[in-house]
């Protein structure tokens, strides 16, 4: 296995960071960005990005019952809000999109709980994180070497 430690051109790099901090920063909620983030990076076996966001999960104040249990977050109904179920729902629908759409049912739960515009910034995020694990499991990055 090649290990390749940088992306193929800064320029892109540069992109993907704008939509991630800007979707971050409209959402509103650097927490919930962390779980979603989180939870789309266990989803797509990115080392990297868990590795990262774990960390700054824990510096925004995530606790470790939900990091420890975030896998299982259906499951676990006493450590995770409805709004956060809501988000984490539409993240895995839009990450595993092995029937082509998002069912109605999950946009409709996650747009109970954000307006138009922190949806929007929602889906951005989601977006923008499984492009990072792309980009990230592509390449074979491996963990480590990021700064919280």
């Amino acid at each position: 296995m090649t290990v390749r430690t940088r992306l193929l051109d800064p320029a892109v790099g540069q992109a993907m960071s704008r939509l991630s901090a800007t979707a971050k920063k409209g959402l509103g909620d650097p927490a919930l960005a962390e779980l979603v983030v989180i939870r789309a990076s266990q989803l797509n076996h990115c080392a990297f990005c868990l590795d990262m966001h774990l960390d700054l999960a824990r510096e925004h104040g995530v606790s470790e019952a939900q990091l420890d249990l975030l896998a299982a977050w259906e499951e676990a109904e006493d450590v995770f809000d409805e709004r956060e179920r809501a988000a984490l729902a539409l993240t895995e629908a839009v990450t595993v999109l092995t029937d082509g759409f998002v069912p109605d049912e999950v946009y409709a739960r996650a747009a109970a709980h954000f307006d138009d515009v922190r949806l929007a910034h929602l889906i951005g995020l989601i977006v923008a994180i499984n492009s990072w694990n792309r980009v990230m499991v592509g390449r074979r990055i491996p963990p480590g070497g990021h700064t919280a």
